[in-house]
This record gives C-alpha cells, sequence and structure tokens, in this order.
C-alpha cells in the first residue's frame, strides 16, 4: 500500500482535530439547553467515529502517524485565537464558527467512509455492513449539525439584519 496510508493518516489527524473542536464546542454551550446537549452528544459520536477509524486502520495494518496527528491537535488549539467580536470570551458568532467547522470535518468523514466503501469490494478487511453504518452516521451527523447551524446563525446575526 502506497497511499491509503497517507490517506488514513490525513482522516485520522483530521479527527484528532475534530475531537478537538467538539469537546471545545460542547463545553462552550455547557448549560445552553438549545445547543449544550447536541452538541456533547455529537462530539462524543466523534470521537467515538475516530475510535472506529483507528480500528480499521489497525486491520488494515497502518500506523498512526503520530507528529501528523499533533499538528492537527495545535492547529485546533491554534485555531482558538481566531477574533470573534469580542475580546476574550465566547460570542454568538464563535457558536457559528465552531458548528461550520464541525460541517466540514463530518463531511470529509462522510467522503472517507464512502470510499473506503468503495474499496470494501476488493479488500476483505474493510467491512461493507461497519462502513454503511459508518457513513449513516456521518449524514445523520450532518443533518444535526446544519440544523444547530442555523439556530446558531438566527441568533448570532439577529441584530445585524432589521
Amino acid at each position: 500500500m502506497k497511499y491509503l496510508p497517507i490517506y488514513l493518516n490525513d482522516h485520522y489527524a483530521g479527527s484528532t482535530l475534530g475531537v478537538e473542536l467538539a469537546k471545545r464546542s460542547a463545553k462552550n454551550n455547557d448549560g445552553n439547553a438549545e445547543f449544550g446537549p447536541a452538541l456533547a452528544t455529537l462530539a462524543s459520536d466523534i470521537d467515538q467515529d475516530r475510535d472506529s477509524l483507528k480500528r480499521i486502520m489497525e486491520r488494515l495494518g497502518v500506523s498512526e502517524d503520530r507528529l501528523k496527528a499533533s499538528i492537527f491537535w495545535l492547529g485546533e488549539k491554534v485555531g482558538r485565537l481566531k477574533p470573534n467580536g469580542e475580546l476574550l470570551q465566547f460570542s454568538p458568532l464563535s457558536r457559528v464558527v465552531e458548528i461550520e467547522g464541525l460541517i466540514t470535518g463530518v463531511g470529509g468523514k462522510l467522503s472517507l467512509w464512502r470510499t473506503l466503501l468503495e474499496l470494501a469490494e476488493r479488500e476483505d478487511r474493510l467491512e461493507e455492513g461497519e462502513l454503511e453504518v459508518l457513513a449513516g452516521r456521518a449524514e445523520d451527523q450532518l443533518l444535526r449539525l446544519h440544523a444547530l447551524r442555523g439556530a446558531a446563525g438566527l441568533i448570532a446575526f439577529r441584530d445585524d439584519i432589521s
């Protein structure tokens, strides 16, 4: 295997960033009845999906590129420095940007599962049933995230539009 290990490690590193972003978003919305529970559930789901990817990599004999995962982890931390309209605190814009980041990550994850599903026809170590479940979960996550994004946008921009 030449390219598949690189591809899987790119997605694994991206999932590291995604898990951190999901946890941060859930924490930032803890106590908010509209967003908190939904984001906490999504954070747990995204973490479980990362574990599923790790198991698939192990079955394929692909080892984790710890440096790449560490760089993505650090990138998520640096991304927190983005201006959000408030000097030192969370803002409604922060919620929108975090959810949009999660949408991007989950969309990439869905593409991963679909790619692996296509490869499963020729690779016995890839289980079609497992990948179909994972793709379905990603589609469900995207639906939930888009609903949250819509609600977050209405809150963040309600005073900007008259």
